[in-house]
């Protein structure tokens, strides 16, 4: 577990981070890949609004690929930072790098180096970020809460 200024700093980037995903992810044609049913209750109970698909469903490779292309024009690919994972990310990029979506693999990336390793499953994200942001005598919630409202105009 991170100490003082590096913890502050992990949940700022987090913060920043995720916020722009939840924006991403709010836009209409937008898919948010995840591995299993945890990982989408993850990312929902970090207020993900959009659309998010699930890899383990009981279909190919080249199925849920065609399901997304189907779905969506921008699909970000949020599978675990552990060995399956990356593979999982890049045989699902591999089938729709030949389609007409937009393929995002860039945020996953990041998360990898905000988490510096403290977490390999998308499932505990959600645990990962509330014990951070309780470290620092806050909530994750009031903490995206916050950055939601600084993305509003003011009136």
């Amino acid at each position: 577990m991170r100490e003082g200024n590096d913890a502050r700093e992990a949940l700022d980037e987090f913060v920043e981070l995720w916020q722009r995903l939840r924006l991403v992810s709010a836009e209409p044609g937008t898919v948010v890949v995840v591995e299993g049913v945890r990982d989408r209750r993850s990312v929902r109970r970090l207020g993900l609004p959009g659309a998010v698909a699930v890899l383990h469903a009981g279909r190919t490779m080249a199925e849920t690929a065609q399901s997304l292309v189907r779905r969506g024009r921008r699909v970000v690919i949020l599978t675990d930072w552990d060995t399956e994972g990356g593979h999982l990310a890049h045989r699902l990029a591999e089938f729709l790098n030949a389609e007409r979506v937009e393929l995002d693999l860039e945020t996953r990336r990041r998360l990898a180096v905000v988490l510096r390793g403290e977490l390999v499953h998308v499932e505990g994200l959600y645990g990962w970020a509330r014990r951070i942001a309780e470290a620092e005598n806050d909530t994750i919630e009031r903490r995206l809460e916050d950055a939601d409202g600084a993305d509003r105009p003011t009136e």
